[in-house]
């Protein structure tokens, strides 16, 4: 029922998306995957088995989600949640379970891990386009095929000739022979797409949506930090999958509630704070302000706060602020216990 209602609330949100919302008037879906943490149990072990790299009682179970987000609204629209490890297990075998979620003339946006002949393959007969990162296994000569401009040319893939494990004989017959594919370098970024035509859409403006292909990176944040996602906290596989679907339909509440307040003000969804919209609503209904008569007071104070157009911002990934200089655990916590029992804590290191 929840994983249901959640589906159904994000699909009506984003068949609702104003216009000037979409890219060309066309709904861009995007699509990533992330991973979440739950209780280290013998019941979340077998569903959701921690990686092998760590000892028997340390580590805790681990779980891969992918996620198919509209660009327009940010609403989740699908997700398929599986082990973080093992056959069967990566982000391209998940993401067949959601193609669902795709109609006819939609545009997948992704990064470079889905650049993959047979899912490409099997979005174009869906009538889907597709705009991705090359993968870097697969080298670019722009001498080749068709030329449609600088560093701008259209060529053929070949089907490859070693059969996936996952598909099947007669999947791999019914595979294309051959997709067309559309291939564009942008500061020192080859993009591939469907989209063809280099006059209705040219070079820049595929870099351009592209570079939106950031949002789905936000709305996870959002997802795992602001909603408290990223650590499930029950004893087993079944209700993790719930309670990982209940933050999801509360997600999408707060999406709901973002692009009402931007319809009012005239704005675009994207530019408003998801974590300023959580707080706002906290605050107005602890103090009992009713959600019917005074909507539109609380759409306006939604709306007021926006964040920042940051356009090729560059971070490092570090920390500044050192953690703790406690040492790692890495034997089970009741040895542990055992062992300050016996023995006291040992020393800090300076």
């Amino acid at each position: 029922m929840v994983s249901g209602l959640t589906r159904q609330t994000g699909r009506l949100l984003s068949a609702q998306a104003h216009a000037r919302w979409k890219w060309r008037g066309r709904a861009v879906k995007l699509v990533d995957g992330t991973g979440l943490s739950m209780p280290d149990t013998n019941e979340n072990q077998a569903c959701f088995p921690q990686p092998s790299s760590q000892a028997s009682g340390v580590g805790f179970p681990l779980a891969r989600l992918v996620m198919v987000i509209c660009l327009a609204t940010g609403a989740a629209l699908d997700a398929a949640i599986g082990p973080y490890q093992g056959k069967g297990s990566g982000e391209l075998a998940l993401v067949r379970r959601v193609l669902e979620a795709f109609r006819p003339g939609d545009v997948m946006l992704a990064d470079a891990l889905y650049c993959n002949y047979f899912l490409i393959a099997a979005l174009v007969a869906m009538g889907v386009d597709v705009l991705f990162e090359q993968n870097g296994s697969r080298t670019t000569d722009f001498r080749r095929g068709k030329s449609l401009g600088t560093r701008d040319h259209v060529v053929r893939w070949h089907k490859p000739a070693a059969r996936p494990e996952w598909m099947t004989p007669e999947q791999f017959a019914q595979a294309p022979e051959e997709i067309v594919l559309r291939e564009v370098k942008v500061a020192h970024q080859v993009l591939v797409t469907t989209m063809l035509d280099q006059r209705r859409v040219d070079k820049e403006e595929l870099s351009a949506l592209y570079a939106r292909r950031w949002n789905i990176e936000l709305d996870l944040r959002n997802l795992k930090t602001t909603t408290g996602m990223d650590v499930l906290r029950c004893q087993t596989p079944q209700m993790n999958e719930k309670q990982m679907w209940v933050h999801l339909l509360a997600y999408n509440a707060i999406r709901l509630l973002m692009a009402q307040a931007a319809s009012h003000a005239g704005v675009d969804p994207r530019g408003l704070s998801f974590k300023h919209t959580v707080q706002l609503w906290h605050q107005w209904t602890s103090r009992g302000l009713s959600t019917t008569s005074n909507c539109p007071d609380l759409l306006a104070s939604i709306a007021q706060c926006k964040v920042g157009h940051r356009a090729g911002r560059i971070e490092p990934r570090m920390r500044k602020r050192r953690p703790k200089p406690f040492p790692w655990l890495k034997v089970p916590r009741a040895q542990a216990r055992r062992h300050v029992e016996k023995h006291g804590h040992s020393p800090m290191p300076k």
